[in-house]
């Protein structure tokens, strides 16, 4: 299965996105390092920013699990509940620099999501290796 490339393939372009993104509008203030104290470059690039962090390592998260052969429908849940989070995460914070709700939801949504994986990889670990090794 090649479910993890899906959402790498959606959330390499959603990075992408937010890289033109700064871009342009680094080209329209021209702004060429920094944000130059501007409110709407500084959103963009954390916007950027942000996604980089957080992506890699649910990706990571998400391949060892369908390594693991984790249920195909858990893995999709996985990967749409990351995209929609990053998608709301974005758009909260290009619109205002202080707290908003799809900020907060998207975050919170992305760092559920990282959790939910890591714990269920540690599960998985635990059942395979400790459990199954008594029996």
């Amino acid at each position: 299965m090649r479910i993890t490339g899906l959402y790498a393939a959606l959330l390499t372009l959603l990075i992408l996105g937010l890289a033109v993104r700064v871009m342009l509008i680094r080209r329209r203030t021209r702004i060429g390092l920094g944000d130059g104290g501007d409110r709407a470059v500084a959103c963009a690039i954390r916007a950027h920013g942000n996604a980089t962090e957080y992506v890699p390592l649910a990706l990571i998260l998400l391949l060892v699990l369908e390594l693991d052969q984790t249920v195909p429908l858990l893995l999709h849940a996985f990967g749409v509940a990351l995209v929609i989070a990053r998608l709301v995460h974005a758009v909260g914070l290009s619109r205002a620099a202080g707290n908003s709700p799809g900020r907060a939801i998207g975050a919170g949504l992305t760092l559920l999501v990282i959790g939910l994986m890591a714990l269920m990889l540690i599960w998985q670990y635990v059942v395979i290796h400790v459990i199954a090794a008594t029996v």
